[in-house]
């Protein structure tokens, strides 16, 4: 379906800007209607100035979120925004929910997504990438903002990938931070912010965050993202440089971005892992 004949869109959002982000580029691209999916201590109220219409409910109602969407007509959704661990933890699932959950031989968040889309599928709404719409904020390879890196601070980056790549590969994070070839903070449950946290303390002024995609990366559900925040948190544990896999990482609110890393002096780098210069 091509996006000129896409009348009716949807939205399942989780907090932040990502789905107010992902609505105005919809529109823009001529989605005639918009229809959000959104999560009670979730997603942003202010959403609601962006699209046609807002259906709110509890992580876990999924017969809801699917009658919702196939009554309004959706052809297509993304899933977009993080639902944090406090609403995953107290999940209160609906029948259709229970009965999705109970045929899982895995629980983790890939196959919870992918059963989610199997559900939404099988009423006819197709689920689609995370970044429909999205094209110019996923960034090419080289230098975006901020001071240059030099060769030592390539070389952290070159292992900072490497070692992301694995981890990531395990599903126990997408992040780390590196410094002089040590690993400082590796992800694991908690959010890159608190990585990125820890790692900076450690770091003392000289750490570097590098965020990856997964091997096999399914790009409906888990789409690595950077925005102001994560700056806002790189400037106060004092983080210098923030490198992303090019084409693979959304950064939101891109131009804020550059300005914010060009006052702060934080480099904001993106890479290809087969091709980072060292």
């Amino acid at each position: 379906m091509n996006q000129g004949s896409l009348k009716t869109f949807g939205i399942v959002a989780g907090s932040g800007v990502y789905p107010r982000l992902m609505a105005r580029a919809a529109r823009h691209n001529g989605v005639e209607k918009i229809i959000v999916a959104a999560f009670e201590n979730e997603t942003d109220p202010q959403i609601a100035s962006f699209v046609d219409e807002v259906i709110w409910m509890r992580v876990g109602q999924l017969g809801k979120l699917c009658k919702s969407f196939k009554n309004a007509g959706v052809q297509e959704c993304a899933m977009v925004g993080a639902i944090g661990l406090k609403n995953l933890f107290d999940l209160r699932p609906d029948l259709r929910c229970i009965k999705v959950i109970a045929s899982l031989k895995e629980r983790n968040a890939a196959t919870l997504f992918g059963a989610v889309a199997g559900e939404l599928e099988k009423d006819g709404i197709h689920v689609v990438e995370a970044t429909r719409f999205l094209d110019d904020m996923l960034p090419h390879a080289g230098h975006i903002a901020g001071p240059k890196p030099d060769k030592k601070q390539l070389a952290d980056i070159a292992y900072g990938s490497q070692v992301a790549k694995q981890i990531s590969a395990m599903n126990i994070g997408q992040s780390v931070v590196v410094r002089n070839g040590t690993v400082l903070a590796v992800e694991a449950y908690e959010s890159t912010s608190d990585t990125i946290i820890r790692g900076g303390k450690a770091g003392k002024e000289n750490a570097i965050l590098v965020k990856v995609s997964k091997p096999g990366h399914d790009f409906r559900f888990d789409v690595p993202v950077i925005g102001i925040k994560t700056l806002e948190i790189a400037k106060e544990a004092q983080v210098k440089v923030i490198a992303v896999e090019a084409r693979k990482t959304l950064l939101l609110e891109i131009e804020d971005l550059k300005v914010f890393a060009d006052r702060h002096k934080i480099t904001l780098y993106a890479f290809d892992p087969e091709q980072i210069p060292s």
